[in-house]
């Protein structure tokens, strides 16, 4: 792990002297990304970096921003093949100290501004940048020439029900057909 300005992944913002910005560049080893992998189902996470800033705002809030790179292997939602993904996302966090923390266990509405969070004592990087990878990865990775085939099923003697009879004009279609009227 290498970092500009700070060894280790987690920094306390309290004691960040001076409230000057600090440069962050973060390149996860090989352990460190396997159990990222292993945690965010990957097959594997060959390459992560993060290079950004933290910087304060107001008298005791701190935004955190950069560009977070990864290098990701995921199984083909048809085939089970591997896919191989580059993610490339902005990451925008800020800190808030008058934002009390959810009791565990309750409700809460979604912000309107999603990046905001309370200031914590103790700031992971590795779990915000595991977090910003997890919401960037592609939902349905497909494996290039992958496609899905039409399955069809029924009791024996009967039409099967296709994808075409589930939309929602195929009745109407139906009986357009079958009494030959436009």
């Amino acid at each position: 792990m290498t970092d500009t300005e700070h060894t280790g992944t987690t920094i306390r913002l309290a004691a960040l002297p001076g409230r000057t910005p600090v440069s962050l560049r973060l390149e996860p080893d090989a352990s460190e990304r396997a159990a990222m992998a292993g945690r965010l189902g990957l097959l594997a996470l060959k390459k992560l970096r993060f290079g950004g800033e933290l910087v304060p705002e107001a008298r005791r809030d701190w935004r955190l921003s950069g560009r977070l790179g990864a290098t990701v292997v995921q199984p083909c939602v048809v085939t089970l093949t591997p896919v191989t993904t580059r993610v490339e996302t902005d990451l925008v966090r800020v800190y808030r100290a008058g934002l009390a923390p959810p009791a565990p266990g309750s409700e809460i509405e979604m912000p309107e501004d999603d990046s905001e969070e309370p200031l914590p004592e103790r700031l992971d990087l590795l779990a915000v940048i595991e977090e910003a990878l997890a919401l960037a990865l592609p939902l349905y990775p497909r494996a290039e020439g992958a496609e899905t085939g039409e399955a069809s099923f029924g009791p024996p003697g009967v039409a099967a029900m296709r994808d075409e009879d589930t939309k929602p004009f195929a009745a109407l279609a139906r009986l357009k057909g079958r009494d030959g009227a436009e």
